[in-house]
């Protein structure tokens, strides 16, 4: 490939630790040599300072900031590579969620309504045997549970995506026949693209607003792609990337400017790692998380449950309406 993005792998020292996180430690252990009371060089202030020494202790000073400024700039660079991995995964994570989620209520959503509806018929039964008032209280619960009243993100889950009414929605529309549930994850080799597209096309590798604007746009394109597993798109998408402008060149900051972005990196990451355990700890979150290398056979085993469950209501119903 020949356009790698700027501070990214193939531009790093080799001391440094690909993909870690960078903490502040990185920073603070430039600033003392540049802000401190070292910087203007040991005993330039003592009385009776020869002219010669004052010179080479200015020198000395002059060196170490030049070296502090390199170790500082190279703490930005990295924590830039750490943050794109940790949104690549994060990214990674909330397709899987999200393609998981959709799966499993195309496969297991009939299961779980046929449950409802069950429960609801055995706590009727069991009101019209006994005519407790009690019992008929917890059917009237048991129904209304079969057929709640949807919020409004439950009326358009799943019927509107980034590219507008989703295929599923417009077969149902159409009385086409609906789509199978797309797969649980995408490829490896879709993966594999979109992580090298992301490191190299990120917004935040940008340094001005007309680049950073342009990759966003890219970016956008490139995880819808993700989202749908579409190999086919990622190449081109790769294709596109490679043939567009060059990369701009990662110009050097100054020191303010440095610790700004710093602190906005921490922020950033402070931001998605809110996401990440949002995501962590929702219901299919948790589900994923039980099978992160095998999440069809999940959905199996979750199925097969739920069949017994069925199976056993069943005859509870049959029992009660003899």
């Amino acid at each position: 490939m020949t356009q790698d993005a700027p501070g990214g792998p193939a531009t790093r020292n080799e001391d440094e630790q690909d993909g870690q996180p960078v903490d502040d430690r990185n920073a603070q252990s430039a600033r003392p040599a540049q802000e401190g009371p070292g910087a203007r060089g040991p005993g330039a202030d003592t009385p009776g300072a020869d002219e010669g020494g004052a010179d080479e202790r200015g020198d000395g000073s002059a060196e170490e900031s030049v070296r502090a400024a390199a170790r500082l700039e190279k703490a930005v660079r990295a924590a830039e590579q750490a943050l794109i991995e940790f949104e690549i995964a994060v990214e990674t994570f909330r397709v899987e969620v999200e393609n998981f989620s959709r799966l499993h209520h195309q496969k297991l959503g009939p299961m779980y309504s046929r449950l409802d509806e069950l429960d609801a018929l055995i706590a009727e039964a069991r009101a019209a045997r006994s005519g407790d008032p009690e019992d008929q209280r917890k059917a009237r619960e048991a129904r209304a549970a079969v057929m709640p009243m949807p919020g409004v993100e439950e009326l358009f889950h799943g019927w509107i995506d980034s590219e507008g009414l989703s295929a599923e929605a417009a077969a149902m529309l159409t009385d086409r026949p609906v789509q199978p549930p797309r797969r649980v994850r995408p490829t490896d080799e879709a993966r594999r693209l979109y992580r090298e597209l992301a490191r190299r096309a990120h917004p935040d590798l940008a340094q001005e607003d007309a680049e950073r604007a342009r990759r966003e746009a890219f970016i956008t394109r490139v995880n819808a792609a993700y989202a749908r597993g579409d190999e086919q798109l990622l190449r081109e998408l790769t294709r596109e990337w490679e043939s567009g402008p060059a990369p701009e060149k990662a110009r050097p900051g100054e020191t303010e400017e440095l610790y700004a972005r710093l602190e906005w990196l921490a922020r950033r990451k402070e931001l998605l790692s809110v996401v990440a355990q949002d995501l962590e700890e929702s219901a299919i979150g948790a589900m994923l998380r039980m099978a992160p290398d095998d999440p069809d056979r999940l959905l199996e085993d979750i199925a097969e449950q739920l069949l017994a469950q069925v199976a056993e209501r069943e005859s509870e119903l049959a029992a009660l309406v003899q």
